[in-house]
């Protein structure tokens, strides 16, 4: 079995985030940045995945030259390859499913895992685009994934997939969960309560540092880097007020009414 996985850079949550003062983007200055946790999550599932049905992951992300760094993190967690599409130009989440598309047809995994959207534009449309780009079955915000071997095998997780399988995916959706089903080859996108991603240990990380990366760039693999979408302006949110301490009951409702009137 095949796995590509997905490892966007993106700036860590964690840091102070200012906008630049004309609004084309951010301060990067001092930002510190990390792998895009829900594909982080998409990592763990695939390693997962692999260590039940056995083969390979192959991990894969696209930007500029520090974009190696994210892709040795999904190494020394585990994943077995790792492909860097070199781009440091604009992106949008069509150029990232066009990229990924071109490498599903070189690489032909069984799936692809993605997490649910970037942390960083939350735009959350890669998975949804590469999967229709490919004609493949889409399972998005994926809460559980199981794999099967036919309807006769839905409560067994069988060692070694086959072609002609089924991947059984739950999700979160506001009315409870809900259950798909697709045949293999198919996309999936991976929400938070998925798993818990391990920690690389020293060893792996060390490993990892030495793994060769393969390089490529959107016009190697045939596609054209021109982006739909456009950022016009960038603007920081409105500044919040500080809280008011009320000496009563009566007092807050009457704020609630008059002030904020949500009442």
């Amino acid at each position: 079995m095949k796995i590509l996985v997905t490892a966007k850079r993106v700036e860590d949550p964690e840091s102070k985030i200012k906008v630049k003062p004309d609004g084309t983007g951010i301060v990067t200055d001092n930002v510190n940045y990390k792998i895009n946790p829900f594909d982080e999550i998409a990592v763990e599932e695939a390693l997962r995945l692999i260590t039940k049905h056995k083969g390979e992951i192959v991990a894969v992300s696209m930007g500029g030259p520090k974009v190696e760094e994210v892709l040795r993190h999904a190494m020394a967690m585990g994943a077995d390859r790792a492909i860097f599409v070199k781009h440091e130009g604009p992106a949008d989440a069509d150029l990232a499913a066009r990229v990924l598309k071109a490498i599903v047809d070189n690489e032909k995994p069984d799936l692809v895992l993605l997490g649910k959207q970037a942390i960083d534009d939350d735009q959350n449309q890669t998975g949804q685009l590469l999967a229709e780009l490919l004609g493949w079955g889409q399972l998005t915000f994926a809460s559980k994934v199981e794999s099967l071997e036919s309807d006769a095998e839905k409560n067994k997780v069988p060692a070694v997939i086959v072609n002609g399988n089924v991947v059984r995916v739950v999700r979160e959706v506001d009315g409870g969960i809900e259950t798909l089903e697709a045949d293999l080859p198919a996309v999936i996108t991976c929400d938070l309560r998925l798993n818990k991603p391990r920690y690389a240990p020293l060893p792996n990380i060390l490993k990892a540092r030495k793994k060769p990366i393969a390089q490529l760039t959107p016009q190697a693999l045939g596609v054209d880097p021109a982006v739909k979408v456009k950022v016009v302006k960038v603007m920081a949110p409105p500044t919040r007020k500080a809280g008011v301490m009320v000496p009563d009951v009566a007092t807050l409702v009457q704020k609630l009414k008059t002030e904020a009137k949500v009442l």
